[in-house]
């Protein structure tokens, strides 16, 4: 769940998405009228997104279950407040927008996640929202994982490396990530192991699950001049009233 050393991975090296993702999600924002008030951000990770958010005159709580990855966020967005804990069970205060961005509704780092635990969290977030507010989030569905597995890369930075083998069962909509890092630290390298579960859901489940919830819909196909790969999507789910 992001520990120490892949919390710091993470942050130095794979926060381009959502650094690319922050302009078109402000316009989305912008677009619907929520030009200030409180944005939820679940699963904020090391706090880009939330930086960007209280850069922009927004008041922030970031939830993310990884207490690493909140140390982190704190530092980056000092102005934004943050809780630990797994979204899936936090209490949701009244607000403006919620977001969760970088395809956080599928990791399974809360033993009872699920499509349960989804449908639950999407009446809560509805329950938390103001008439006229919006959820934004994105997911990758099953079939993201193309040709035979497992798959594995090898990816590295100044003062880091990762050996990344991921499988996917299509049966289960599970996918698996194994990670070993390594991490400088002095003059050796420090290894550590994780291994990272996803819930694959179709557009049409949650598409399903979010009219069911009184949500009114869209289908995003990017945040802005980011697009989203291939079995990727994103949702704009607004409650009315």
């Amino acid at each position: 769940m992001y520990q120490r050393d892949l919390a710091y991975i993470h942050d130095t090296g794979f926060t381009g998405f959502v650094s690319k993702a922050a302009p078109g999600l402000l316009r989305i924002l912008r677009r619907h009228r929520i030009r200030e008030g409180l944005v939820v951000d679940a699963g904020c990770g090391s706090g880009v997104w939330a930086r960007s958010l209280t850069d922009s005159g927004y008041d922030v709580l970031g939830i993310d279950i990884s207490a690493s990855m909140i140390g982190l966020a704190r530092k980056q967005a000092p102005a934004a407040k943050f809780k630990i804990e797994s979204f899936f069970r936090a209490v949701l205060p009244p607000c403006d927008a919620v977001t969760s961005i970088g395809e956080c509704l599928n990791y399974g780092f809360d033993p009872s996640c699920g499509k349960a635990s989804l449908t639950r969290f999407f009446r809560r977030v509805y329950e938390a929202l103001r008439p006229g507010g919006i959820f934004i989030f994105d997911v990758v569905e099953p079939g993201i994982l193309h040709g035979e597995t497992p798959q594995r890369r090898f990816l590295e930075g100044p003062d880091w490396a990762i050996l990344l083998e991921v499988r996917e069962d299509p049966k289960h909509g599970v996918l698996t990530r194994q990670i070993t890092s390594f991490r400088r630290v002095g003059r050796l390298y420090r290894r550590s192991q994780e291994l990272h579960r996803l819930h694959l859901f179709t557009r049409a489940e949650l598409q399903e699950l979010l009219s069911q919830t009184g949500f009114e819909l869209g289908v995003l196909g990017g945040y802005g001049r980011l697009r989203f790969a291939p079995e990727h999507v994103g949702f704009l789910a607004r409650r009315l009233s």
